[in-house]
């Protein structure tokens, strides 16, 4: 059966899969997994980050990108091939592509507060900007709250593929996950930027599944499998959630990491900012992306070589010109 084509992507609840009704619950999981094979992609409301919360950190992030260049500068360790920290603008470039993106981005990553867990130790330490004083507390309260909210998207992915719904439980447990706060800076003069350059080329995220606030901002577009891009909008009390390519291989492409883009807006318009806030849902990296048994099958033979989640990790730095062979 051809799965129809979307015009916008499916809207879910999460507080059905919460609810501890067992027909919300199964209703959601079955929603949630029939959009990821079909587009991708969800807008999700009852996530837990509270409007306050949002409106905290966003302003934390405008204050931090509203710095002077060389004032950030002094965040960026190019040596934690931008795992921790600032990276400057253009740096970061789409897989295939030479032409920087143009946006600035800052990077927060995992805490480990568990003195028995030896994955600390891969972990660089958090870099907090001086300047604004707020930003460490909004950032790892944000954090915790979309971690919380991806681990039971996890554990509806791991009821629709027929696992134990603790599944993903213990592979994300300290995983290696990133929040990342975005500026797509202002060009006053677009002809002073290159011809190809773009906000965010087209790519597919590398990691589990990403779950990105302040998603309604024009110009976040998903192609659809004929070919055609669709703006993704979501409500205000909504984040959207899509299925990164770590979950794509180990289902082998049972669900769909999606190419997705930021266009450019208007020409009159690239003298504004705009601002996102993904956070990237990783495992840790000794997880095994080898396809599941379940999605492996005479009409759908498997795709990939086995790799684990820190070796093509590495394999996508080095492809986005973050880290160096």
């Amino acid at each position: 059966m051809e799965e129809k084509l979307l015009e916008e992507i499916p809207s879910l609840d999460l507080a059905d899969f919460r609810s501890g009704d067992p027909e919300r619950k199964a209703r959601f999981v079955q929603q949630l997994g029939e959009a990821y094979q079909n587009i991708g992609f969800v807008a999700l409301k009852n996530h837990g980050l509270t409007e306050e919360q949002t409106q905290k950190l966003y302003s934390d992030v405008k204050a931090f990108f509203s710095l002077p260049d060389d004032v950030k500068q002094q965040y960026e360790k190019p040596e934690l091939a931008g795992q921790r920290g600032y990276v400057s603008k253009g740096k970061e470039h789409a897989k295939g592509r030479n032409t920087g993106d143009l946006k600035e981005f800052y990077h927060v990553g995992q805490e480990v507060d568990d003195a028995n867990d030896p994955i600390g130790a891969e972990y660089p330490d958090n870099i907090w900007p001086k300047e604004v004083d707020s930003f460490a507390n909004t950032s790892r309260t944000t954090y915790k709250t979309l971690e919380a909210a991806g681990k039971d998207v996890l554990r509806a992915i791991a009821l629709y593929l027929n696992l134990d719904e603790s599944y993903f439980d213990d592979k994300v447990r300290n995983g290696n996950s990133i929040l990342r706060p975005i500026h797509y800076y202002p060009i006053e003069n677009p002809d002073s930027v290159p011809a190809d350059a773009v906000r965010a080329a087209e790519h597919g995220d590398i990691n589990l599944i990403t779950l990105l606030m302040g998603a309604s901002a024009d110009g976040l577009q998903v192609k659809r499998r004929d070919g055609k891009w669709i703006p993704i909008t979501a409500l205000p009390d909504q984040i959207v959630v899509n299925v990164g390519d770590m979950l794509q291989r180990l289902t082998n492409g049972v669900l769909k990491s999606t190419i997705h883009r930021v266009v450019n807006p208007a020409r009159e318009k690239m003298n504004s900012s705009r601002y996102s806030i993904p956070f990237f849902m990783h495992p840790r990296s000794e997880m095994s992306l080898a396809a599941l048994e379940s999605c492996v099958t005479d009409e759908n033979p498997k795709k990939e070589a086995d790799i684990t989640a820190g070796e093509f990790l590495n394999e996508r730095l080095i492809e986005l010109g973050l880290k160096k062979k």
